[in-house]
């Protein structure tokens, strides 16, 4: 992919104009709206100025509930927006892929998305993502391939709804995971192979966790992300997903795909002692947080069916304060996850 066209920025202020208002929003009712007006076939004649598409990103981040990390003070000011767009670039390509009910249409509107992709590092964006994002991808070099690898991933759950193997798994989170952690540690300047091999644990140990988290989700979207091959060995077929199921054959099969992710997040680790001193307490809570999931499925004796498992508000506050109290004594690093 070309890189960004010098002098083709995004942020023309002669073409600045607001978004329309974004109060009240929702996820998917939202989506439809937003999608109406800048998808497809939408008047791409005025691109947003820079200021207002970021401002669009940043209420895009704030509207999930769970990107407290993406919004807060816990990323340094001067990464906020950068990280915000890249939240952007993900949701609307999640969105894209999985709001529409129909892997047909699904697949085009993932292909329009990587035409937008393309026209950016062109330096002709016209979606208030990519306005947002041009500006970090000229600002920070990024380079087009992690971009596009996640549009792999989203492509693929169109496709593929059950793997065999958890090699196969593993391929998927090199696509849908994985490169989020490059992105970031190229944002702080951290990137080079032996910290992208730990970003990759900590996003592949995060991915994993969320796959425990929503089975019950991904059931009801005709998905399943636990190996089969792990299924078989526990006897809990698809009648018994069908049935939704929480016995002992589910529990021992939970279990060990807990401790699977866990493994994952914990030789990722290391990786807290090696990033920029400004993004320790981010990834150091990246990590807790995917443990803090795992911690929530066990404490529910593995049982995902009946509720899913989140990590509540005031443990939230206790692990920032704990991590906050550690990197402040510079001791965030040394100490165990």
């Amino acid at each position: 992919m070309e890189a960004v066209a010098k002098g083709q920025g995004t942020c023309d202020s002669k073409k600045a104009r607001d978004l329309p208002s974004m109060k009240n929003m929702g996820n998917t009712d939202h989506f439809a709206d937003d999608l109406a007006r800048y998808g497809p076939g939408a008047d791409a004649a005025k691109p947003p100025g820079r200021r207002a598409a970021e401002r669009y990103c940043r209420r895009l981040a704030r509207r999930h509930y769970e990107n407290f990390v993406v919004t807060s003070f816990l990323v340094p000011r001067r990464l906020r927006q950068p990280f915000r767009n890249l939240y952007a670039y993900c949701r609307w390509a999640d969105d894209l892929a999985d709001e529409t009910g129909d892997p047909a249409r699904g697949l085009a509107l993932l292909d329009w998305w990587e035409q937008q992709l393309r026209a950016c590092y062109q330096g002709h964006a016209t979606h208030p993502v990519f306005v947002a994002l041009g500006e970090t991808i000229r600002r920070f070099d990024l380079p087009g391939e992690p971009l596009v690898d996640l549009l792999v991933a989203f492509r693929q759950d169109q496709r593929t709804t059950r793997y065999e193997t958890l090699d196969q798994l593993l391929d998927y989170c090199r696509y849908s995971a994985n490169p989020v952690g490059r992105l970031v540690l190229h944002l702080g300047g951290s990137l080079d192979p032996a910290r992208a091999r730990l970003a990759d644990s900590i996003c592949t140990g995060l991915q994993l966790a969320n796959f425990c988290q929503d089975v019950a989700r991904d059931w009801d979207r005709g998905r399943i992300y636990l190996p089969e091959a792990h299924r078989r060995r526990w006897d809990y077929d698809e009648s018994r997903f069908a049935a939704r199921e929480s016995n002992d054959a589910f529990r021992h099969l939970m279990a060990a795909e807990v401790d699977e992710a866990e493994g994952w997040l914990r030789r990722g680790w290391p990786l807290v002692g090696q990033v920029d001193p400004d993004l320790r307490l981010a990834v150091a809570l990246f990590v807790r947080g995917g443990l803090a999931i795992l911690e929530a499925i066990r404490r529910q004796d593995y049982d995902v069916w009946t509720a899913r498992p989140v990590v509540g508000k005031w443990e939230k506050i206790v692990m920032l304060a704990d991590c906050w109290w550690r990197s402040w004594r510079g001791q965030l690093a040394e100490s165990e996850p």
